[in-house]
């Protein structure tokens, strides 16, 4: 048996792992509580309790943590002294991905947040790797939202799901965190009360918490033996023809807050905001059930008129929703043919 079999039922926390790991691998209870004394003394699993209470947990094999001054800082100069050694034996392509998303997040603190200091950290247990850039500065979602003019900062969170989007134009293209919340299996950021998670596989989720926490923290994990490369998220949102950010994923239930349906013109037109600046526009409505009349005209009639270089893809979609997505395409096409 894989003994990353055994790593994977310490991480899920479900308990029972002696149990779990004898019905996964067809063997005994005694030969699966000697697998894991044996991942003990290896130093890969660590184990707290007695008894019914005992607890397994996966081992840190690799730590460091390090504040730093933020006025002259590199991102360059943090990468090579303090992550890159956790990662060196780790495969060329998982490498390249904490390289790329440690410094794109870390250059973002030293030219965004306006913080005194950024501290960063990274952890390596046998499965993944995890590592965060924290600064105390003004915090990403209300800069976004005082930048963009925005009503409410949840509003910066769907703009940064949809890519190009940076408040310093003249030294950024607004790709860095687009992409490094591809790339990794679980990307993070909290900031305010505020807290939005991108976990590769499952929905994104946004979380309002109860205190209004300073600055920004993101936090990123992958497997250690992930096969995933930047390349490949890369040109995943390329144009076919070229290396452009051409393409797009937006999660539509970002633009909906707690206790609202999409139904209006207006939030429409914040869900289309800046969407003629790519080619494809993939629209996820998994999470709404159902929009209105005027929401769905706006977005697939009075926009995609007025943008006709840009492809509009609804996926995801509830019956209620592909009805309405329907009508106001089949008035689309009434207006185009007179």
């Amino acid at each position: 048996m894989d003994p990353s079999s055994l790593l994977n039922l310490v991480a899920d926390g479900k308990g029972n792992v002696a149990v779990r790991l004898a019905e996964a691998a067809g063997i005994s209870r005694q030969a699966a509580s000697a697998r894991i004394s044996s991942a003990i003394r290896a130093g890969l699993i660590g184990r707290t309790g007695v008894g019914r209470g005992v607890r397994y947990s996966l081992a840190e094999t690799h730590r460091q943590e390090q504040e730093f001054k933020r006025e002259g800082l590199s991102e360059d100069r943090v990468w090579r002294s303090l992550c890159a050694p956790v990662v060196a034996d780790l495969p060329p392509n998982v490498r390249d991905i904490w390289q790329y998303g440690l410094t794109e997040m870390i250059n973002n603190a030293i030219d965004h947040s306006g913080s005194d200091t950024v501290r960063v950290g990274i952890v390596r247990n046998a499965l993944y790797t995890q590592a965060w850039v924290a600064d105390s500065g003004e915090g990403i979602f209300p800069k976004i939202a005082k930048a963009f003019d925005l009503y409410d900062p949840r509003e910066s969170i769907l703009e940064l799901a949809k890519g190009k989007l940076t408040t310093d134009p003249a030294k950024h293209s607004g790709e860095g965190i687009f992409f490094s919340s591809k790339v990794f299996d679980l990307f993070d950021i909290r900031s305010g009360a505020l807290h939005f998670m991108h976990d590769d596989g499952l929905d994104d989720i946004l979380i309002e918490r109860p205190k209004d926490a300073p600055g920004t923290l993101v936090l990123m994990r992958l497997d250690n033996q992930s096969t995933r490369t930047t390349k490949e998220i890369f040109d995943k949102f390329a144009a076919p023809d070229g290396y452009t950010f051409a393409k797009t994923i937006v999660p539509v239930r970002l633009a909906q807050h707690e206790g609202e349906k999409l139904v209006s013109r207006s939030q429409a037109k914040r869900l289309t905001m800046r969407f003629e600046r790519f080619k494809s526009v993939i629209l996820d409505f998994a999470g709404v059930e159902e929009i209105g009349q005027a929401f769905a005209d706006e977005v697939f009639r009075v926009f995609q008129k007025a943008h006709t270089d840009t492809r509009l893809v609804p996926v995801n979609m509830s019956v209620r929703v592909k009805g309405m997505v329907s009508r106001a395409k089949n008035l689309a096409a009434q207006d185009k043919n007179g």
